[in-house]
Formats: structure tokens, sequence, C-alpha cells
């Protein structure tokens, strides 16, 4: 009979707790954000800007000082936690500019749609990945910036990964992706010496 018991209590006890999902909400841009890996204030950047919700951590999200960093944030294997959640500014929101891309115009960076390689630098001073929830109005953007229309998963590794430097001579017509990798590979073995 104690053993009923006991198996008794253990279910009512398991049936009473109730496992809270964790709120992915985004959370607004304020003062206090700083950017995961330059450990910047936010507020004092230009460009759309991005944040991270964690599995395990609530209500405290990675945020980004550029769309480019979260990205390769997801592309790169060394998290910790999983990712469960990515909000970017949706730069075609009503009063966004590249100077104050809004506090609370999050959109899901999977829903989003993104101008890639167009002529502007975000808040760290790297090519910007500049993400609308409006295909059409990012079409408007990059016939203004240039740059092409892309999803999250058709954004190329070498957009977010590569450095700056080599991003920015790939963009002269006389270079081409073998000369590109080429150049990666150089720097790689640099580093490596």
């Amino acid at each position: 009979m104690k053993r009923l018991g006991l198996v008794l209590i253990c279910l009512l006890l398991a049936a009473c707790k109730e496992e809270a999902a964790q709120d992915v909400t985004p959370v607004p841009l304020s003062a206090d954000a700083v950017g995961h890996y330059c450990q910047m204030n936010l507020m004092e950047h230009d460009g759309p800007k991005a944040q991270a919700h964690l599995g395990g951590l609530p209500g405290a999200p990675l945020f980004f000082s550029q769309v480019r960093d979260v990205v390769a944030y997801l592309r790169m294997p060394e998290q910790s936690h999983e990712v469960v959640a990515v909000w970017v500014n949706d730069m075609g929101a009503p009063g966004a500019s590249w100077e104050a891309p809004g506090a609370r115009n999050w959109i899901d960076a999977e829903e989003a749609v993104y101008v890639v390689g167009a002529d502007v630098v975000g808040g760290m001073g790297a090519p910007e990945l500049v993400p609308f929830s409006d295909r059409e109005a990012a079409r408007a953007f990059a016939a203004a910036n240039g740059g092409t229309v892309m999803t999250l998963d058709e954004i190329p590794d070498a957009a977010v990964l590569a450095p700056v430097e080599l991003i920015q001579d790939s963009d002269d017509p006389d270079s081409d992706d073998s000369t590109f990798q080429e150049r990666l590979r150089d720097l790689s073995d640099k580093i490596g010496d």
C-alpha cells in the first residue's frame, strides 16, 4: 500500500509540474542592448540589428550590431545552446531608417527577405544584409543600392564568413570566384603560420 501511495504522489507531482514554454518574443532595442561580438551599445551604430534567443536562456537574447553577424553566428558550429528564435529589423517598416532602424520592428529571420551585396555597410563597417518583410520593398532597396534579394537559406557563406577585405575585393569585376577562393586559402595559410 505504501508503494502505491508513493507512486500516486509521484504521478500527481509530475502532473502538477507544467513545463513553461520559453518566451522568445523579440525584446525591444534599448540603451542596455550591447552587441554579442563587439560588446558595444547597439544604439550607437547605424543599420539593421538582430537578436537571437537561445534555448534555456529566457529573456536574455544575444544582440548583434549587424544582421551579417547573426547569420555568421548561425552558421558557425561553436554555439553552446540551441538557437530557438532569431529576429531582425524590418528595414521596410514605417519610420525605419539606416540611422534609426527601429526598436520594435522585429521580423522572424526565417520569414524575412534580404538584400545581399548592396552598397551599404552595417554598424561595424562590414557589408550588410538588409532585411525586409516585404519582397517589393527589398526589390526597391536593391534597385536603389545594388544587391540581390535572397532568403536566409540562399545567402552564401562567403557573404557572412569571409573577412571583409575579401568580400570587398570580390566586388572587383576582374575578380572571379576561383580568385576569391584562392585568396581565401592564402589568407588561411598566413593565419596558420
